[in-house]
């Protein structure tokens, strides 16, 4: 680690962005909470197939991206896939050599049908499966005593979508639920190390008002300290 550890946040567009989702607002608030934590050089980038260059020198990334409309990829928007495939495969490297991730709401939903991404992530959403009811004030319960990311946390309540069936791996260890509109709880937080790397994931965040929960905040600094140390 750099003395002064430099944290990326990768914000969708393109192929990696969809009109529901508005990835430079959450982004820049997501910037703004890692910047709270002392001595971190937080920027914000757009994901451009150039963006990660310097990824060996990253202490931290965040995605905040997703999947594309149907058929932006196939009109090859953007580039095609043969174009983004070196990019893909270089992040999954180094995530695999001890790389650090962060990885929110829609990022679950990015790189559809790409395996070693979801073994990156811990698991993944699975299209005509994986679903959530309407936004509005929801509830994530976390493990106490289980993990270093949520130790110090209470409940974390904020306006959001509550992301159900997710295909989580059996290698992750789940810590925060929220429940369905049956009562039932679905993983919706988890952390994993069993790619090589060090990975969070966070359903949470599908727009700015999720990210002004200061429940949220704390969960995500706790998060990146977790991840950075």
């Amino acid at each position: 680690m750099s003395e002064r550890p430099k944290v990326v946040v990768l914000s969708g567009r393109g192929r990696h962005e969809d009109p529901w989702h508005d990835h430079a607002a959450t982004s820049n608030a997501l910037a703004g909470i890692f910047s709270a934590i002392t001595e971190v050089d937080v920027q914000v980038r757009s994901a451009f197939r150039g963006a990660l260059d310097d990824l060996t020198r990253l202490d931290l990334l965040v995605l905040n991206l997703g999947r594309s409309m149907p058929g932006m990829v196939e009109a090859g928007i953007d580039g095609t896939d043969e174009d983004w495939t070196p990019y893909f495969t270089r992040f999954q490297r180094w995530a695999r050599h001890g790389g650090r991730l962060l990885a929110v709401h829609q990022a679950a939903a990015a790189l559809p049908g790409n395996d070693g991404y979801r073994e990156v992530l811990g698991g993944r959403w699975i299209e005509g499966r994986s679903h959530h009811p309407p936004i509005g004030p929801m509830r994530l319960t976390v493990s106490h005593g289980a993990h270093p990311v949520t130790e110090l946390l209470g409940t974390v309540t904020a306006i959001d979508e509550r992301y159900c069936n997710l295909d989580v791996a059996p290698t992750s260890t789940v810590l925060g639920w929220v429940d369905d509109d049956a009562g039932d709880p679905q993983p919706a937080l988890w952390a994993t190390e069993a790619h090589g790397g060090r990975t969070v994931y966070s359903a949470l965040g599908h727009d700015v008002r999720s990210y002004e929960s200061p429940a949220h905040q704390a969960l995500l600094v706790c998060a990146a300290l977790w991840l950075l140390s």
